[in-house]
């Protein structure tokens, strides 16, 4: 594939893929690519749009999936993208809060009616198999 700077022209990406040039800005008017524009008003696809493409593409050519449903489901990996994320987030954040609870004792802990003890947690499975 022939590449400018900062990306593919339609005609590269279009050759490499054996799909039509109006193919690809039909993915671009229905909003499943975004290619990045030059300052000449050339399309130009970054290594994230051809993979982009390249899901489509799969999803298209090999499971027979619609534009509407690849529209879907490239919106449902974005939100599971962005959950995941903040899931990531809220994981570090109690890992530190945990390591910073264990490392500070208050200052009257001998004077506490319930005296603190460290723990580990273990987590055992439920699966029917485990237990038999």
């Amino acid at each position: 594939m022939k590449r400018r700077a900062k990306g593919y022209t339609i005609s590269a990406v279009a050759d490499h893929y054996e799909i039509h040039q109006q193919t690809l800005r039909l993915y671009e008017r229905e909003g499943l690519l975004k290619p990045s524009r030059s300052d000449g008003n050339v399309r130009l696809y970054t290594e994230e749009d051809i993979e982009r493409l390249e899901l489509i593409l799969g999803l298209t050519r090999d499971l027979g999936v619609n534009l509407a449903g690849v529209e879907v489901i490239l919106n449902m990996r974005e939100k599971m993208e962005q959950m995941q994320q903040e899931f990531n987030r809220f994981f570090e954040y109690m890992q530190q809060y945990i390591a910073n609870a264990a490392t500070q004792q208050p200052s009257n802990a001998k004077e506490a009616l319930v005296p603190i003890r460290r723990t580990s947690i273990t987590i055992r499975s439920t699966n029917k198999r485990n237990s038999e």
